[in-house]
């Protein structure tokens, strides 16, 4: 039997007159995990995310979510789906109850349960204090907080999150990341696009976008170990003097720094890339303790677009 597949988009694309925002996207999402979109802004996370909720038409390519074909059926989907924007969306003029009220009319939420299920959520998304409180007036976090309780107040199978963390801080992303994890422990499957490596790292797939393609997929640690290079840590006198000097050898892809220490990537094919990085450093009388050391999932964002870009390049 078939893995069971809650999202499959095959060759998804999306133009805005001579811009490809998504191009020839393939997806395969299973049920009841958090899958993330990695990228820039830019990079089309948000275009996929409008098409495969059915409120963009795709120019190319098919989509079916939940079995639904999208967006032809898309009105199919409304009970079924929550979709958070990257924006706050709600109304900033009503109270958190008040939202929550609106909300349920919008689903058509039974009227027996209704109560109930809001209370659930107040108290389950630490919105007690605020329960009067107008929308507008609260904080990043509590926003973030009433419009994730929005968005899974008809209970959701599949919940769409648009760089949801965006405008809040780490204790929050925190708290807001374990509250994904319950809810996907519970059976919702999650698809959230972020441009934050701790968060893609926290996915159980992603797919790194870069200009609107898919340049690769899997879990955070199928993808470190496919980078297609070798990562060599780099602890040197004067870092600034040893970024530029490294940076000028054909072999080295990408130099960064990190406080006091330099990540350089080296394509796996060069047979010593930490004796490289050393000789290049002591030809310049510069000393430096050099390593290898496994690759981070920045570095795998690094490689695969460096890649995609050589290519379009060659192109």
């Amino acid at each position: 039997m078939g893995e069971d597949l809650v999202i499959r988009a095959r060759q998804l694309t999306k133009r805005f007159g001579d811009l490809t925002a998504v191009d020839h996207l393939d997806l395969d999402v299973p049920r009841a995990i958090i899958y993330g979109f990695l990228g820039p802004n830019g990079s089309g996370k948000t275009t996929a995310i409008r098409m495969l909720c059915g409120l963009l038409t795709p120019t190319e390519g098919s989509a079916s979510v939940l079995g639904v074909d999208v967006p032809g059926d898309a009105a199919q989907l409304k009970s079924r789906i929550g979709y958070m924007t990257q924006k706050f969306s709600l109304y900033g003029d009503l109270t958190v109850l008040e939202n929550l009220r609106f909300i349920a009319d919008v689903y058509a939420y039974p009227r027996g349960d209704r109560r109930a299920r809001i209370d659930d959520l107040i108290e389950r998304y630490d919105l007690g204090g605020q329960r009067k409180q107008l929308a507008g007036t609260m904080s990043g976090g509590q926003k973030q907080r009433l419009a994730l309780a929005c968005a899974v107040l008809n209970k959701p199978e599949l919940l769409l999150l648009d760089e949801p963390t965006s405008a809040v801080d780490p204790k929050s992303r925190r708290d807001f990341w374990a509250k994904l994890f319950a809810l996907a422990d519970a059976g919702t499957t999650i698809l959230v696009s972020t441009h934050y490596m701790d968060e893609a790292e926290r996915c159980h797939r992603l797919a790194i976008l870069d200009h609107g393609t898919k340049v690769a997929d899997g879990s955070p640690a199928e993808l470190q170990q496919k980078t297609g290079m070798s990562v060599v840590e780099v602890l040197a006198s004067d870092p600034a003097a040893a970024q530029n000097i490294l940076l000028g050898l054909r072999e080295v892809q990408s130099v960064t720094q990190l406080g006091i220490r330099l990540r350089v990537l080296v394509p796996e094919k060069v047979a010593d890339p930490v004796a490289l990085v050393r000789s290049a450093l002591a030809s310049n009388g510069l000393s430096a303790e050099c390593s290898r050391v496994d690759a981070s999932l920045e570095d795998v964002f690094v490689a695969v677009t460096l890649e995609d870009r050589a290519a379009e390049e060659a192109a």
